[in-house]
């Protein structure tokens, strides 16, 4: 008999009741070191105080009016975010898909609006990962994931990352952008190149194309700064962001130059929740503590503190561990081992984890991980190094 939750899902047998800080506390009794953040979600790790109490003055006062009147806290957030990033204006949804699919929308028709209605393809990336919905699946192109839904929606090319001679091998007269993740999570916390990060920006500028960044995973202070592409000294036209904007809380926006949305007036995109009065109350007071004097400062310290540790793990676990990935606090273990024995060995030791492609080990802590908690990790790691050697030894 199929059970009342629809068995898409490989859960742990664990079921937590509450959080707090980098720590989730199971209906058990047990204690669990977060490293999963939710995947990249719960940047400011649980129940957050700030977040807390505009959550529950919000919640008191209204939820929910739709889009069909103003709403404060929206348009607060939007100029936030505006003024601390590349962009323009904004599009408020529940998800990060649905951001990814808002985006596809403007590059069309941004390039239908400037004459060139025939551009609708978008170059990808291969081992990309964009959402769940029929176009973001589409784009992220993997078949595993593909596989039963009937034909994939149209308009997808996909190539490999940090080659910019494909790119430009398949750019055609229907192309209207390049969308892509500066740092890959689902993949294997794979990062562009800042080398091709800024070709991807000149090839655009040169065929008129959209550059589309999906920092969903890896935006929200994920690399010590507040976006991934501030590193690379590259701006996109259009970007898709979530998980970490709410903390928790179902949010997510697609974001543009006022140029790319030229073409995204009144009735070519809705949402119903998106952006409502809870929603962004909350991610208002995500960004009161992102946007706080000395916080990513604090942040780059810890994670210079971390890094050289970890490293020096997959120096000490040879024969389990091939190298670290990705930067910041999105990092990822490659392993020797197969990766999913790494993830059920630091479960085992209490510890959550999430696998990804290319036999990776995701390390998310949340951005207020303190030393301490970093240590705790570290050791839980090292442990789970230890006993998967003797296995493999034995």
């Amino acid at each position: 008999m199929i059970p009342a939750v629809m068995p898409t899902y490989d859960r742990k047998d664990v079921a937590f009741e509450r959080g707090e800080g980098s720590y989730l506390y199971a209906a058990d009794g047990r204690r669990f070191l977060d490293y999963t953040s939710g995947i990249a979600v719960n940047n400011l790790g649980h129940c957050h105080p700030t977040v807390v109490k505009a959550l529950q003055e919000q919640a008191a006062r209204l939820w929910h009016t739709s889009n069909l009147y103003r709403i404060a806290h929206g348009e607060r957030l939007a100029q936030r975010l505006v003024e601390n990033s590349f962009a323009d204006t904004m599009f408020f949804s529940n998800s990060g898909a649905e951001a990814i699919e808002g985006g596809i929308k403007l590059v069309r028709k941004y390039q239908y609006v400037n004459g060139r209605p025939q551009r609708y393809k978008i170059i990808c990336f291969d081992q990309a990962f964009h959402g769940r919905t029929g176009a973001a699946l589409a784009a992220t192109g993997n078949e595993k994931y593909l596989q039963g839904f009937g034909p994939r929606a149209p308009g997808f090319v996909h190539v490999p990352l940090n080659n910019t001679n494909v790119v430009r091998d398949a750019i055609d007269d229907e192309t209207a952008a390049i969308l892509v993740e500066p740092i890959q999570g689902e993949g294997g916390v794979r990062p562009g190149s800042g080398e091709f990060l800024r070709a991807l920006r000149q090839i655009c500028d040169e065929f008129g194309l959209l550059l589309f960044f999906d920092e969903i995973q890896c935006g929200f202070g994920r690399t010590g700064k507040l976006w991934a592409y501030e590193w690379f000294d590259v701006k996109p036209d259009v970007m898709a962001v979530a998980k970490g904007i709410g903390n928790g809380f179902p949010l997510g926006a697609f974001m543009a130059t006022e140029k790319a949305a030229a073409g995204m007036v009144f009735g070519t995109h809705g949402s119903t929740y998106g952006g409502n009065p809870l929603g962004t109350a909350v991610g208002n007071a995500v960004l009161d503590v992102m946007l706080a004097p000395g916080f990513f400062a604090g942040v780059r310290e810890r994670i210079g503190y971390f890094r050289p540790k970890l490293e020096a793990l997959v120096a000490r676990h040879p024969k389990v561990l091939a190298e670290v990935r990705g930067t910041g606090f999105i990092t990822g273990l490659r392993c020797v081992v197969p990766s999913a024995d790494m993830v059920n060995a630091l479960f085992e030791r209490q510890m959550l984890t999430v696998g990804a492609g290319d036999n990776v080990v995701r390390i998310y802590p949340s951005l207020v991980a303190t030393r301490e908690d970093l240590d705790h990790g570290l050791a839980i790691i090292d442990d789970a190094c230890r006993a998967l050697a003797g296995a493999a030894n034995g």
